[in-house]
């Protein structure tokens, strides 16, 4: 494996790690600041959550335009810098108010993964893009499961400790980086940075002109609404549901993690040559409904624990998903692509996380007429359910580069 490619999912891993470092602790830092009961801290990590991705909704484009005029490398680095400091920033905090200005400058700045991506695409063959897509997805997945069980770990120490290691984990990354990574982004793919299409709208009409895209963009969309619902509601689901304490918490995340890297690092080149791209999203589809009902009315933890692995069977939709699109944009959109992914992924982060913490407080208010902690999985099973809905009514065709 070439330096740059480890460092590419090195780059995920920390910057996934980093994530999963906090949500454990989530919940009482909120209880903490606010002084406020359980449901009320699920709404305010809502908030806090659709902030963060209002930025990115915004910036996505942005972030992608960018990658293709000056490069990848630029792009991580500065990210990964201001990463650190936000991350500093939130270990500080005294109010809601603090933590929702490290949410934006966050969601500015967090678009590791996609230029991550765009950078995989430089170096694949459009054949291939699938399953190394499928390796970031895996190195994401690694950083899921070690970030939790740190974060879980840490917490014993104060709720303000994973903050501080996320920081000093995207402040190592970024110097390694710096040493080791080589721009992938030549003359002759490089194209100038334009406003008009340096925005979500602009991006998504400039895609949406090649044929059979915007159903696949619709079905990426549903799905990252209902995967949302493990970082907007988990915490919360498995206190209120098990009484897990955050090491518990942790642990559930990590045994999905580690799923999900063998799922995208492995198991997702087996099922590709098997089924194809198209018939490996139908088949994540049909997991991902049998596990979001099973999870929705479990009862037992350890049920509950067995399960959480189970799911992530599920996770090959997004790099089969990303092979099909990717092939119907050319070298110097990579890019955009990825960038308008981004946007499509926060506009899913804006509107799920309300919406899941939404149906948790609802039904599991001491007033609800139906106590429910499982209720925002039977709501992510349904947008499955239409997600593939879609995906098979309108199949994907084979479309000509997007012009510049």
């Amino acid at each position: 494996m070439r330096p740059a490619v480890l460092f590419i999912l090195i780059t995920v891993m920390l910057d996934s790690m980093g994530i999963g470092l906090i949500v454990p602790v989530m919940p009482d830092l909120i209880q903490e600041i606010q002084g406020s009961d359980l449901g009320t801290a699920a709404l305010w990590g809502g908030i806090l959550s659709t902030t963060f991705a209002v930025m990115q909704f915004l910036f996505g484009p942005v972030i992608g335009g960018l990658s293709d005029r000056f490069g990848r490398r630029p792009v991580l680095l500065i990210s990964l810098v201001v990463m650190a400091l936000d991350y500093l920033v939130m270990a500080v905090a005294g109010s809601i108010a603090l933590l929702m200005l490290g949410r934006i400058v966050g969601g500015i700045t967090a678009a590791t993964q996609s230029t991550a991506n765009a950078y995989m695409a430089d170096i694949s063959r459009p054949e291939d893009r699938a399953a190394n897509f499928g390796l970031v997805g895996a190195a994401f997945g690694l950083g899921f499961v070690l970030g939790p069980l740190l974060g879980g770990l840490l917490a014993e120490f104060g709720t303000r400790a994973p903050f501080y290691a996320a920081a000093a984990l995207a402040a190592l990354n970024a110097i390694f980086g710096y040493v080791v990574l080589r721009e992938t982004v030549t003359d002759d793919i490089r194209r100038p940075f334009r406003w008009k299409r340096a925005n979500p709208l602009g991006s998504f009409r400039q895609l949406g002109r090649l044929p059979g895209l915007g159903p696949l963009l619709i079905v990426f969309f549903l799905y990252q609404l209902a995967f949302m619902v493990y970082p907007a509601v988990w915490a919360y689901f498995g206190k209120e549901r098990f009484g897990w304490e955050p090491a518990t918490i942790g642990l559930s995340l990590a045994l999905f993690g580690i799923m999900l890297a063998i799922v995208q690092g492995g198991l997702i080149r087996w099922v590709l040559r098997l089924l194809g791209e198209r018939g490996t999203v139908v088949y994540g589809h049909l997991i991902d409904v049998a596990a979001f009902l099973a999870i929705a009315f479990v009862t037992s933890g350890t049920i509950a624990l067995i399960l959480t692995p189970i799911a992530a069977l599920a996770a090959v939709i997004t790099p089969a998903l990303q092979g099909i699109m990717s092939k119907a944009v050319g070298p110097d959109a990579q890019g955009e692509l990825q960038g308008a992914l981004t946007s499509v992924t926060a506009l899913a982060m804006i509107l799920s996380p309300m919406m899941m913490t939404s149906a948790f407080a609802a039904f599991t208010d001491t007033n609800a007429a139906v106590y429910m902690p499982g209720a925002p999985f039977v709501l992510s099973a349904g947008l499955i359910v239409v997600g593939l809905v879609v995906f098979v009514a309108y199949p994907p065709r084979k479309t000509a580069p997007v012009e510049g």
